[in-house]
């Protein structure tokens, strides 16, 4: 990548993954859509090892649009690793992101510019309100992740799944994808302070090619993300409270469990004299065993906090990672500008 060229008002991010047959009446739409808006831009198309022949087709393509940027992998790495080498070669102030297969309608991309020029936002999502799908295997899961997303995240969006989005360059190089983050863009946007919206958008259907995953396949994914997710916005600064306060619960239970064994056997020597005492077992009882089970996770679980504070620490000192993230500097010879 040569970060030495020039920058531009616009990249449009291309995920590209066996869609040779959408590429060719995509890219063309895309760019007449570009060409009108009077920006200066590029389409970088990142082929995630796709295994048709859709470089040849984005070649092809490329002579007829030299705005038209490709990088290719080496294999399939996934669609988040798309994305973010796609934001890593992007030059544009503005970048925006949809899917290779047609289903984004390109048409839409004014309106996205247009809301996030309105209301000075980071990140406007699309939102696909008459979605083309079926009910039960799409959009009911889609529903179901975005309630269980929403609940777990200050982010009220109608639509995670989609992939129009457009974001400022300030706020791309502040967040860092990996795994299967690339769902949850919003929500690792918010963590560094970013104002996001979302606006209705056209769904189209599929013309070429087949959907490389189907929701309720991807369901076991989606939900060990959201842990993943939930994590990073409630306790990645403050590890602690979350393992330390499972310690102190199971711990608390397993002392008190002991407590009332050790009790309710000196009670019952009191009561029933020295036989009763001895047949009272504490050591053979399921109960003890549980007891023990859980004061041993509770100081698991503590040591797993500390072991989180002490690696927060060291990400922040060591790296010289800083606990804000500045939005903007405004100075006075700059109010009437702005």
């Amino acid at each position: 990548m040569d970060v030495s060229e020039s920058a531009l008002d616009l990249s449009v991010v291309l995920p590209v993954y066996n869609e040779a047959g959408s590429l060719p009446s995509l890219i063309p739409e895309l760019t007449a859509v570009l060409r009108r808006l009077d920006r200066s831009y590029e389409i970088v198309a990142v082929d995630d090892g796709s295994s048709d022949d859709g470089v040849a087709v984005l070649h092809r393509l490329q002579e007829q649009e030299p705005h038209l940027r490709i990088v290719q992998f080496r294999r399939n790495f996934g669609q988040t690793a798309a994305f973010a080498a796609g934001f890593d070669y992007a030059r544009g102030d503005v970048i925006v992101t949809l899917d290779a297969d047609g289903q984004n309608d390109p048409a839409d991309i004014p309106r996205l510019l247009e809301v996030m020029e309105e209301g000075d936002y980071d990140l406007v999502n699309g939102w696909r309100r008459n979605r083309k799908e079926p009910f039960l295997t799409r959009k009911l899961p889609s529903m179901i992740a975005n309630w269980l997303i929403a609940s777990a995240s200050d982010i009220r969006l109608h639509d995670r799944g989609c992939s129009l989005k457009a974001m400022r360059r300030d706020l791309v190089e502040q967040i860092h994808l990996y795994g299967e983050l690339h769902r949850f863009i919003p929500e690792v946007a918010s963590l560094v302070g970013a104002r996001v919206a979302e606006t209705p958008v056209n769904d189209r259907p599929r013309e070429a090619g087949l959907s490389k995953y189907g929701a309720l396949s991807r369901t076991p994914h989606v939900i060990l993300d959201l842990l993943t997710v939930s994590f990073l916005l409630s306790y990645s600064g403050r590890p602690m409270q979350l393992f330390g306060g499972i310690g102190l619960l199971s711990g608390g239970v397993g002392g008190l469990l002991l407590a009332y064994l050790a009790g309710s056997k000196i009670v019952r020597g009191l009561l029933y004299g020295e036989q009763a005492f001895r047949d009272f077992r504490i050591g053979t009882n399921p109960w003890t065993m549980l007891a023990v089970l859980l004061t041993v996770l509770g100081v698991q679980f503590l040591m797993m906090g500390l072991l989180g504070e002490i690696l927060t620490r060291t990400y922040h000192e060591a790296q010289g990672k800083p606990i804000y993230v500045v939005r903007r500097v405004l100075e006075a010879s700059q109010r009437e500008e702005i």
